[in-house]
């Protein structure tokens, strides 16, 4: 009976795991043992939605680190004679 109890939970917990939140239905227990399974079926599948994030987020924050940085940009550098004039938005070189 116990194995069938846990074989029938098992089942449900796999079904309810590939349920969108939305879809999910009520379930009006007979008893009181019904609701205790209920409740922990749903402490089950939110422990593993929550490894699942935390993994993936791992996943992210490594691929994150192997990634290599970025060159600094090529940025001309002028000649001491030349200065820069701000007029507006617009930049502009003036060389003597």
């Amino acid at each position: 009976m116990l194995r069938l109890t846990v074989l029938a939970g098992a089942l449900l917990a796999a079904t309810i795991s590939g349920l969108e939140p939305s879809s999910a239905q009520v379930v009006v227990p007979t008893n009181r043992n019904a609701l205790v399974q209920q409740n922990q079926l749903l402490q089950l599948q939110n422990r593993l939605q929550r490894q699942q994030y935390q993994q993936q987020q791992q996943l992210y924050r490594e691929l994150d680190r192997q990634t290599a940085p970025k060159p600094q940009p090529n940025v001309p550098v002028y000649d001491q004679t030349c200065r820069m004039e701000a007029v507006g938005n617009t930049i502009s070189r003036v060389c003597r």
